[in-house]
């Protein structure tokens, strides 16, 4: 072994010779020898005014064999709303920045704009310069600047219109005191900070319209991913509470999503007064379920509800109808817990508080299809509950609660999950079309989401979406 140690070493040292001839630590003044960039162009999107935005990366390669020194690294605009920030150090002009050869450095960009009058995003525009062996090279920089209204922990205790004059973004919570109307104008956009929500114990009456959707969400305008918008994460925001003394609340082409408990209705116990007619809206994206009611009398007509880590919709109690719905899941962040759609109380068995009424509930004309099991229910006998014309993933067969439903069918819903990509909108050839009984089909649900008539091609479509469409 002791004879061995010298040819060790010799073969050592051959290697280190080899990889050291590999790494130059030369500086190359070649004017063929510039850099190379992640991306030409760095996009902030939309950016609140008055409010810095997230950090964007850029990454600098020199992908010549000999290292570059960079003489100038600067912003264009002396009056720039974008800095930056090289090797640890913020400002707007660096100097002499080497790149040893076959490496990178990262450059962090922000952009901050002041508010001004305009209504309207508006563009706001920068190019980085990088000088290099007398070579100039740019990556430009633009964001779209939006003037925002700014509720902060507000309480409402008179009625209170919201408009769509400019983006509203809440922090910490709405409160919607009793007495007090809250009424949210079509084309609204409310966006909730982290851990903002929204509470009623008055009255919310958020209308919309087809084509002018109130958008609740969070207020990350970002993306994520490379062209997938923070829209795919749940929990952003708190989400809506209509508490146990609030009645005759109205939410129409209301597009809400991105949320930690979805909309949850307090227990209530009254039948006798409509706690929330629901009609034509989008309740999707949420932690827990998208939808939670408690002993309340709710009519929903022409909605969707989809990805939740919970149920989509969890329902105890109550008097329920849900006409022309869409019950969905594909959530992405975690498994889910229960059922597409939970039904509790609705048996005798159930539970020993006989205060509290047992479920009456009908579903008529909707889809059930995800990645878990429709009904945590599988035999309502005796219960006062009914699918109507419902397409089911579930193998089964029609008895006294389950009629004409169509069993075992795959909606074929445009959504792709691997792409993060949700549309309910079933596919041209989907079964489900025309299969819906017009009988079921009233003044509140003849007009979808889209503004298209239900009953304009003979028998209405299965679930919220009356027109069939392919994926563009």
């Amino acid at each position: 072994m002791k004879n061995l140690f010298p040819l060790f070493l010799t073969i050592a040292g051959f290697f280190g010779l080899i990889l050291s001839s590999c790494i130059s630590d030369a500086v190359s003044t070649s004017s063929s020898d510039i850099l190379s960039f992640s991306r030409d162009t760095v996009n902030f999107d939309t950016v609140f005014t008055d409010l810095g935005t997230p950090t964007a990366r850029l990454i600098v390669f020199n992908r010549n064999k000999k290292g570059v020194e960079i003489s100038s690294i600067r912003l264009r605009r002396d009056d720039s709303n974008f800095s930056i920030n090289v090797d640890g150090r913020s400002g707007k002009v660096f100097n002499d920045v080497e790149i040893r050869g076959k490496d990178s450095i990262y450059l962090f960009i922000e952009c901050y704009i002041p508010e001004t009058a305009s209504a309207e995003p508006y563009l706001v525009e920068d190019e980085l310069e990088f000088v290099t062996n007398g070579i100039t090279q740019t990556v430009r920089l633009e964001a779209y600047g939006q003037n925002v209204t700014r509720l902060k922990a507000t309480r409402v205790s008179s009625d209170f219109t919201l408009g769509p004059e400019r983006p509203i973004v809440i922090f910490d919570s709405l409160v919607v005191e009793k007495e007090a109307t809250l009424r949210i104008l079509p084309d609204t956009r409310l966006l909730f900070h982290d851990g903002a929500e929204l509470i009623v114990h008055g009255k919310i009456e958020a209308v919309g319209e087809p084509g002018k959707l109130i958008q609740m969400r969070g207020d990350r305008l970002d993306n994520v991913l490379p062209n997938v918008s923070y829209d795919i994460l749940a929990g952003q925001w708190r989400g809506m509470r209509i508490s146990a003394g609030s009645f005759d609340n109205r939410i129409e082409y209301v597009d809400m999503r991105s949320t930690s408990i979805g909309l949850y209705l307090d227990s209530c116990a009254d039948l006798s007064k409509c706690k929330l007619l629901l009609r034509n809206s989008w309740l999707h994206n949420s932690q827990g379920s998208a939808l939670s009611a408690k002993y309340a009398k709710v009519e929903a007509y022409g909605c969707c509800f989809s990805e939740a880590g919970d149920a989509v919709v969890s329902l105890t109690g109550g008097d329920l109808r849900f006409v022309q719905c869409t019950f969905a899941n594909n959530y992405l962040f975690s498994a889910i817990a229960n059922p597409i759609v939970s039904l509790y109380h609705l048996l005798p068995d159930h539970t020993n508080d006989n205060d509290l009424p047992l479920m009456k509930a009908s579903f008529e004309n909707s889809i059930i299809y995800g990645l878990t099991s429709d009904i945590n229910e599988g035999d309502l006998t005796g219960a006062d509950v009914f699918f109507r014309y419902v397409s089911l993933k579930s193998a089964g067969e029609d008895d006294a609660n389950f009629i004409n439903c169509l069993w075992d069918t795959d909606p074929l819903f445009l959504t792709d999950r691997p792409e993060y990509y949700f549309n309910y909108h079933v596919q041209p050839d989907s079964p489900v079309i025309g299969m819906g009984d017009p009988g079921y089909v009233n003044s509140e649900s003849l007009i979808d989401i889209d503004g298209v008539n239900r009953l304009s091609n003979g028998n209405p479509t299965l679930g919220a979406y009356a027109r069939p469409e392919e994926r563009e």
